[in-house]
């Protein structure tokens, strides 16, 4: 859905002369049909009249005595340009202007006149050309305008001439001239319209209704791209034709060809010969003009790309040839495969199907190939844009809106360089970076989330510094073809010739409009409107109710059709309907405009209508909520900081330049770069550090490794330190450090010699060797699978490797033993920052510095690196959602879908499972179960804690949410776009399909299918916490210490005041489980003490066994604890504790696996083996 001006204007442009006018064009005339001249003079033409609906106020028909008048009758009400030039001139000679009564009184402007409209320059747009006299009948022609205000608002419009004889003299004869007229119009015509309804796509994507493969006809896929690079570098450009339509319908098409990236500068498709001077313009700009100015324009101006539709041609106006950057190799030879994959000749795709003799049958079949084939363009040209631009989030800092563009244009291949230098600088693409840094959910990142390959996913999931694998290390070293872009190149998608993931067709609904009423006054355009909401609220009741989508544009368009029709209560209500079935349309400024334009008496009976209540107060609190936001959405450029830097500062610079984010490790770093010395960081010292470390990256890109250490490697490690030639035990050569090994490369004959996997470490420590009369410092490391140990005389180095290698050892401990592959990659990331702060430094305290980073080190020093024997066997792996983000965020909830069976590769999403993960504010994380990847990185619902999820018939997730909203998120597309708002405090539990409940103590009973309200009662409590559904009871637990048994009816059964078959209870904050027996409601409920358990929050039943998470202690200290305890024996038969901080969730995945969440301290999910 796009936001347009709804304006239905007629235009009626004549052409004006006076009597000796008319002896002129009569003289023309004639010369002309002698041959004595060759061309007729072009005539001037004004605008007559203006006529727009209702085309008179509701004030002037009480005024009326004798009924209502046609409506282009000479006594209705109009705008007349030639009685306002006449009247003008009177009032300039002093004159009176007089009614039509006589009688004295001022003239007032008609309410039909628009006012952001130029009705002077007007017909120099609907005569480009000039208004011509012809000797001749000539076929009526169309061509397309383009209105754009100062805030890129568009107005479209259509202009048709046609030719009618004229009459030259004022006697009856006719002479065989003829002149035309134009209509400027918006098609209302005397025909039912047709207001197309499509399902739901991209909300900012303009409505499609061109032919977008008429620019594949005009140009070859390699001129496509150099006109779509002069828009993207925001070049001068000028489309030509000899047809005034071309180039309306072109310009148009290349708008959509770059979306999302939308055009910023002046965008005129079509100038008149008068409107030429437009081309002097020093700002960038998308113009056209006739062919026939070529020469004019190309010799005239300077620096302008010359686009000629006619001949297919692309040039410059300052050169023969044209000097544009190529659009990026991978992505340019991606788009030209596609495209020579398109069949644009509609004659050729249907000369198998049988010719129908029905007009309408055939037109019906054409429109849907045209749709087919709009919605294939479509899919091409994103995804031109997304190989373009797919690594840009890569160099994004969200948290400060910061764009790292030195960085991301040093990952560039350097050929591509050129074309990213322009592009970088342009408008339009700071307007494309403050949309992702917003995280907007559009078509772009649609593609570019359903295109990534599971390699590139496994590798998003890891925080640790950029580096090149040994798979793109291969393929650079393998032959010029296969390396054609080592990031963009591998991260294509194989799309096949069916489109594979691209965005399917989508089906196409039509509604019909009455007929449009002859006599355009206003009690027959209300009865207009009144007809076209019954017919609307008809189609609302006839369509299916799980067919959300269309039942959001009925609901759009009705409360658009109320809202000119004054009926602002019955549009707020059809607008409040969009919450539930898709609110990514919701006119927001538009409910906005109406909420604030209600009268005295329309706010009473709104008052009175609680859905409409509350969507205004909602409307006013989120209104005045970012008038108090004040979100500065600008982007920010990477800049080295100019003055000392204080820890805040210090953090903030770091985040900023991409080297690292998680805030522990920048104070850890800022303690290294300011021991010994007052705590603050200069300039300078930032600066060679963040220089030095940038040369790290670099030196890495450039490693060269010989076919047999590949050979050794896997596919996915990285080579992250080299050090100088070196001599060992087994030879020279130079030792290199990945993730996973050390290794030795050695010298002469090259060569692969594994050193030790970190995990099979047994002792690392620095000797001295004598060498002379000195004792020179090696390095031994000692491996469980061999006997000798392996010694390397690193020099001045030795301190270095020494630090470096004991973190790393540590941290592959730390993550073999808790499951964790993060605490591999957060070593590694200290290895690093060690070696960049010893080459910052480069004095004798860089060692000491250095040690501050050793994390994992001190560790093992601190507490003991195995967990508990039990712990261990049970947990199967550990993943972090916090990925990516600054610091920790506590896991609030936890829901496991799981997948669906049949679903194909081609569809909307994928089958397999969902982890669905609720962090603070309202931020929502998704995992793909099969592989724990990170599929989605935030989906936003509200900006609230998150209280429960649920669900829903596999298709939907319900979450709700302390803002008393529950959020609907579709599992196939990954997007919020319905909301349930009938609760009215926050929503506290979701614990069977159809089923809510509010802090407040309201409980709803929901239609799921229709979102609808089944039934609604109140508990009477202080606060309800949770309520669960057993045996065809409601049991509801209050905040407090008690449990209400409640019928399904509501009805309050009985009350059990404090401490299947049982229900198990706890509370939060004492150690132990009750079991209450239903059965038997008069027997006493038995304890189960939990060991050293200080609270429990969360508990839920697995097979035979039910799962407790809370807090206690281990070791001395506080640690989050889960209880497995036998749902028979009422017996703890297992303490698991993989946690730092408190365990608040807790869900099943189809009983075979448990999943924990914890507190923001630890922040982590944990994955448990159900036995």
């Amino acid at each position: 859905m796009t936001k347009v001006n709804v304006r239905n204007i007629l235009i009626h442009i004549i052409c004006m002369y006076s009597m000796l006018h008319i002896e002129n064009v009569s003289t023309s005339c004639q010369s002309h049909q002698q041959g004595k001249i060759k061309e007729l003079p072009l005539l001037g033409a004004e605008v007559l009249q203006v006529h727009a609906p209702p085309f008179v106020t509701k004030e002037s028909v009480s005024s009326e005595t004798h009924g209502h008048t046609p409506a282009f009758s000479r006594v209705q009400r109009r705008r007349s340009f030639i009685k306002k030039k006449k009247e003008r001139a009177g009032i300039a000679n002093g004159e009176t202007a007089k009614g039509s009564d006589g009688g004295g009184g001022t003239t007032t402007e008609d309410i039909s006149v628009p006012k952001d409209l130029d009705l002077i320059a007007l017909p120099q747009l609907c005569f480009p050309g000039g208004l011509q006299i012809a000797s001749e009948q000539r076929e009526d022609s169309y061509h397309y305008l383009v209105f754009t205000d100062v805030f890129g608002n568009r107005t479209h419009a259509v202009v048709v001439q046609y030719y009618r004889p004229i009459q030259v003299r004022r006697i009856i004869s006719v002479v065989g001239g003829l002149c035309c007229s134009s209509v400027l119009s918006q098609v209302f015509n005397l025909r039912p319209l047709q207001i197309g309804l499509p399902s739901r796509e991209d909300k900012d994507r303009p409505a499609v209704d061109l032919d977008l493969h008429l620019p594949f006809l005009c140009f070859r896929p390699r001129q496509l791209l150099q006109i779509i690079t002069s828009l993207l570098i925001e070049q001068r450009v000028v489309l030509l034709s000899c047809d005034w339509a071309r180039l309306t319908l072109l310009a148009e098409s290349l708008m959509l060809f770059i979306h999302p990236l939308v055009w910023q500068h002046p965008f005129v498709p079509i100038l008149s010969r008068q409107m030429l001077d437009f081309l002097m313009a020093p700002t960038a700009y998308l113009m056209g003009c006739h062919l026939h100015h070529y020469e004019e324009v190309a010799a005239e101006t300077d620096d302008l790309i010359l686009v000629n539709i006619d001949d297919g041609t692309v040039s410059s106006s300052w050169s023969d040839g044209i000097d544009l950057p190529d659009v990026p190799l991978a992505a340019a030879e991606c788009f030209i495969t596609r495209v020579e994959g398109l069949q644009v000749h509609y004659d050729l795709e249907v000369c198998h199907l049988g010719d129908s003799t029905e007009v309408n049958a055939r037109r019906a079949q054409r429109k849907q190939w045209q749709s087919k084939l709009n919605t294939h363009i479509q899919n091409i040209t994103l995804e031109l844009i997304v190989n373009i631009f797919r690594e840009v989030h890569d160099h994004l800092n969200y948290e400060h809106r910061v764009f790292n563009s030195e960085e991301f244009l040093r990952s560039r291949e350097p050929a591509d360089q050129p074309f990213y230098k322009k592009v970088l600088d342009t408008h339009i693409f700071h307007s494309f970076l403050r949309d992702r840094l917003t995280r907007k959910m559009d078509a772009f990142t649609r593609m570019e989330l359903s295109t990534r390959t599971e390699a590139y996913r496994l590798r998003s999931m890891t925080e640790s510094p950029r580096r090149p694998t040994m798979q793109e290390l291969a393929r650079k070293y393998t032959s010029p073809e296969s390396r054609l872009s080592k990031r963009l190149g591998a991260s294509l998608p194989n799309l096949g010739e069916s489109g594979g993931s691209l965005s399917p067709q989508r089906p196409v609904r039509f509604f019909k409009l009455p007929e449009f009423p002859p006599p355009l006054a206003y009690h027959y355009v209300q009865n207009y409107y009144q007809e076209m909401i019954t017919l609307l609220g008809k189609a609302i009741s006839g369509a299916a109710s799980g067919d959300s989508s269309l039942l959001a544009r009925y609901h759009y368009l009705r409360g658009f059709v109320n809202t000119v029709a004054g009926k602002r209560l019955d549009a707020l209500e059809d607008f409040q309907n969009l919450y539930k079935t898709d609110t990514d349309i919701f006119p927001g400024e538009l409910v906005n405009a109406l909420v604030d334009s209600l009268q005295e008496g329309e706010q009473a009976l709104a008052d009175r209508r609680p859905e409409i209540k509350h969507l205004i107060s909602r409307v006013k609190r989120d209104h005045e909520r970012e008038r108090a936001r004040h979100v500065d959405e600008g982007v920010k450029r990477f800049q080295l900081p100019k003055k000392h830097m204080q820890l805040e500062d210090f953090v903030r610079h770091v985040q900023e330049s991409g080297i690292v984010k998680d805030q522990g490790t920048i104070h850890r770093l800022f303690e290294a770069l300011t021991v010994g010395q007052q705590k603050q960081v200069d300039p300078e010292t930032f600066r060679v550090f963040y220089t030095f470390w940038k040369e790290t990256e670099a030196e890495a890109q450039e490693v060269a490794l010989p076919a047999s250490a590949l050979e050794h490697l896997e596919a996915n490690e990285c080579v992250f330190k080299l050090s100088s030639s070196v001599k060992t035990s087994h030879g020279v050569g130079k030792i290199a450090m990945t993730q996973r090994r050390l290794f030795l490369l050695t010298e002469g004959r090259p060569g692969y010699m594994e050193v030790t996997k970190f995990r099979d470490i047994e002792d690392v420590k620095i000797s001295s060797a004598p060498f002379l009369l000195l004792r020179i410092p090696s390095l031994k490391i000692k491996t469980t699978l061999r006997k000798e140990t392996f010694e390397v005389n690193l020099k001045s180095e030795v301190d270095l490797w020494h630090l470096m290698v004991k973190e790393m050892w540590a941290g592959r401990k730390m993550a073999d033993n808790h499951k964790d592959p993060q605490y591999m990659q957060q070593a590694l990331t200290n290895a690093l920052l060690m070696d960049a702060v010893v080459g910052c430094l480069q004095s004798q305290k860089a060692i000491f510095a250095a040690t501050k980073l050793a994390h994992f080190d001190r560790m093992k020093l601190e507490v003991p690196l195995m967990v508990p024997k039990s712990t261990s066997e049970t947990l199967k792996h550990k993943i972090n959602p916090s990925l990516g983000l600054t610091s920790p965020q506590a896991v609030d909830v936890l829901l496991y879908t799981p997948g669906q069976l049949g679903v194909s590769s081609d569809s909307e999403g994928d089958g397999n499972p969902k982890l669905w993960c609720a962090l603070s504010d309202g931020k929502v994380v998704v995992f793909d179960a099969a592989s724990w990847s990170m599929q989605q990185n935030q989906v936003q619902v509200g900006t609230s804690r998150v209280n429960c999820m649920l669900g829903v018939d596999r298709q939907q997730v319900w979450i709700g949410s302390q803002d008393s909203v529950i959020y609907i998120i579709s599992t196939r597309s990954m997007s919020c776009n319905k909301q349930l708002t009938d609760h009215r405090s926050e929503v506290t539990g979701l614990p069977k399909v159809a089923y809510s409940c509010s802090a407040e103590g309201a409980v709803i009973v929901w239609d799921v299918s229709t979102l609808q309200v089944r039934k609604q009662f109140q508990v009477s409590c202080d606060r309800l916490q949770s309520v669960q559904l057993c045996n065809g009871t409601l049991w509801c637990c209050k905040y407090t210490d008690c449990i209400m048994e409640v019928w399904k009816n509501g009805m309050l059964h009985r009350k059990i005041s404090l401490p299947e078959e049982q229900l198990w209870t706890a509370c939060i904050d004492v150690g132990e489980l009750c079991v209450w027996h239903l059965r038997e409601p008069t027997k006493p409920f038995q304890r189960i003490q939990l060991p050293d358990c200080a609270g429990v929050t969360c508990l839920i039943k697995v097979k035979n066994q039910i799962w407790v998470g809370g807090r206690g202690w281990s070791s001395g200290k506080s640690r989050g604890k889960i209880y497995v305890v036998d749902a028979q024996r009422h017996t703890v038969e297992k303490e698991l504790v993989a946690h730092t901080d408190c365990v608040q969730a807790l869900c099943s995945a189809e009983d075979r696996y448990v999943l924990s969440g914890a507190a923001r301290e630890d922040g982590k999910i944990a994955i448990w083996k159900v036995e």
